[in-house]
């Protein structure tokens, strides 16, 4: 255990070299933190209760893994999004492959439905998107001008959403409408400064705060409601990409780590560090198809 600079203490879940560890999901059904190594196309599931781990290939890069309503799992994969069935039977929900194109990041809404995120393998401006996905498979278009899509979730009422592209260096805050699903009024709600490395993943609390992994940063930071910056907690490697409550209390903040580009890398990086009793996360909702 490590006491970092505000006084929390890391310690680390997993330790592995994943190449880009990201999208730590906690799994109530199972009791498991679910995270993925994008770049070596795997699924990884962790018990803290009892340190058993999982370890599945999916046959193509990706980007993010979350819990279904009625058992398995939905993934934003390289071409589309696709379903584990409980059997562990795979099938696409949308086949969609774009050249050059993976999806990332992913988050599902209080209602049920998947935002997920793409972006090109060379970091092209303008050239990913994030699209809403029902549980039927009906996609909306929700940003076409995105270049990494990362970070998304909503406020404890359900009346924001928190977004992050990455290279805008931005936390931006949507009006988000419950009933409907669409997001209006964009702004910006913190903006991290040059030398503090760039917002990656982010998970809300229940107090309402936004929680933001630094991509060469170091770090994870929280954000209250109204941008202002209320805790860092400093971290062994410098590319943290995403964090998320899990737990039976949703109390312990487990963190993401990538090695990609870093030679040499630090001796924990690609691992699964944890935070314990760092806040109290939301419960997430399960995606609805």
């Amino acid at each position: 255990m490590t006491t970092t600079r505000d006084g929390a203490s890391w310690e680390v879940a997993v330790r592995a070299e994943s190449a880009l560890g990201e999208g730590p999901t906690w799994d109530p059904a199972t009791g498991r933190l679910l995270w993925i190594d994008i770049l070596n196309s795997r699924l990884h599931g962790f018990d803290p209760a009892t340190g058993r781990r999982t370890l599945r290939r999916t046959g193509q890069h990706v980007g993010a893994v979350k819990p279904r309503a009625g058992g398995g799992l939905v993934l934003n994969l390289r071409d589309g999004i696709g379903l584990l069935d409980p059997d562990g039977t795979f099938r696409w929900l949308r086949h969609e492959p774009v050249p050059g194109r993976r999806g990332n990041d992913a988050a599902v809404a209080p209602d049920g439905a998947l935002w997920a995120g793409t972006m090109r393998y060379d970091e092209a401006t303008g050239g990913g998107t994030l699209t809403r996905v029902t549980g039927d498979g009906t996609a909306q278009p929700v940003l076409g001008d995105v270049t990494v899509s990362n970070g998304t979730g909503w406020s404890p009422d359900g009346r924001l959403m928190y977004y992050i592209d990455t290279p805008t260096r931005r936390i931006d805050v949507f009006d988000h409408d419950p009933d409907t699903g669409t997001v209006t009024g964009r702004r910006p709600l913190a903006e991290v400064e040059e030398g503090a490395g760039f917002p990656d993943g982010l998970t809300v609390d229940a107090e309402g705060c936004v929680w933001v992994a630094l991509w060469d940063g170091a770090a994870v930071r929280r954000y209250t409601p109204s941008g202002a910056l209320d805790r860092v907690i400093g971290l062994p490697v410098p590319r943290v990409t995403a964090c998320a409550f899990g737990g039976p209390g949703l109390t312990d903040l487990y963190i993401t780590t990538a090695r990609v580009g870093l030679d040499p890398a630090p001796p924990l990086a690609g691992s699964l560090l944890v935070v314990p009793d760092a806040g109290e996360g939301l419960a997430q909702p399960a995606f609805a198809g």
